[in-house]
């Protein structure tokens, strides 16, 4: 193996199943991560889920983070909410508090906190968003890292609060020519062969370029790559991914014990 050049950490959404209705395949992929998001109960989960999979991640020595995300279980989280600064501070508190509560009664630390679906996509964008995020985050534990896209508003207002970002790249996701995320509406939004997916992974952390929905490039930071496990091409891709990376001389970590601060 080449030495390593640089670092990489490899993560997913986790704990999205809810009472008796099961969600994404958390057992099968939690063994080739080094960090793991987990659902705080409002777009998904419920206590007895966040137990199972901080136990889970605990056994295969997973980093754990809280994945807030607005109150919507009808939309999975994907859906919009007008929601004021405070009411956003309110809502990643709350959901952060009890996950890192979780962890902590397990003998574990939470790493980092990565907001979901919609809230993660208003964050990119909106100032009061990222602003209040980045408080709710800081008022917690100010050592907590924040999981952003490398060029959005919640970057920049975590990176300003004092805290460290860390800046995610899909690993099963299309991207369009100004770096964001394909809509999921079209139907190239998810990547169907896990071979590809490695090899756009790989060109992303060695190289700092991916190629885009119209066949142009697009510049990209990464640290940490995240793959979505309730896809199946993703699930397979994941089995070979860090050897992959490994292979291109990066080394592969969690990131609360490499990434730097602000």
């Amino acid at each position: 193996m080449a030495a390593a050049s640089r670092r990489v950490d490899i993560s997913a959404d986790m704990g999205e199943s809810l009472g008796r209705w099961p969600m994404g395949q958390d057992e099968e992929i939690a063994p080739y991560l080094t960090s793991a998001h987990i659902a705080c109960g409002f777009h998904a989960s419920d206590p007895a889920t966040i137990r199972k999979t901080v136990e889970l991640l605990r056994r295969h020595r997973v980093a754990i983070g809280a994945h807030p995300g607005y109150q919507d279980l009808i939309g999975f989280g994907r859906h919009k909410m007008d929601l004021t600064p405070q009411e956003v501070d309110d809502l990643v508190l709350y959901q952060v508090a009890a996950v890192r509560g979780m962890v902590e009664a397990f003998g574990g630390r939470l790493q980092h906190v990565k907001p979901h679906g919609a809230l993660y996509n208003v964050a990119e964008v909106d100032e009061g968003t990222a602003k209040a995020i980045a408080a709710a985050v800081k008022r917690i534990d100010p050592h907590l890292a924040v999981v952003a896209t490398p060029h959005s508003r919640l970057a920049a207002e975590v990176r300003a609060a004092g805290l460290r970002v860390a800046r995610e790249f899909f690993l099963d996701r299309a991207y369009m020519p100004d770096g964001t995320l394909a809509s999921r509406r079209r139907p190239d939004a998810m990547l169907m062969d896990p071979e590809a997916m490695c090899r756009r992974a790989v060109a992303a952390v060695r190289d700092g370029r991916i190629p885009t929905v119209d066949g142009t490039t697009v510049d990209v930071q990464v640290d940490t790559i995240c793959l979505h496990g309730d896809h199946a091409p993703s699930r397979a891709a994941v089995r070979t991914l860090r050897g992959m990376l490994e292979q291109a001389g990066v080394e592969v970590a969690a990131l609360g014990t490499w990434i730097a601060g602000a």
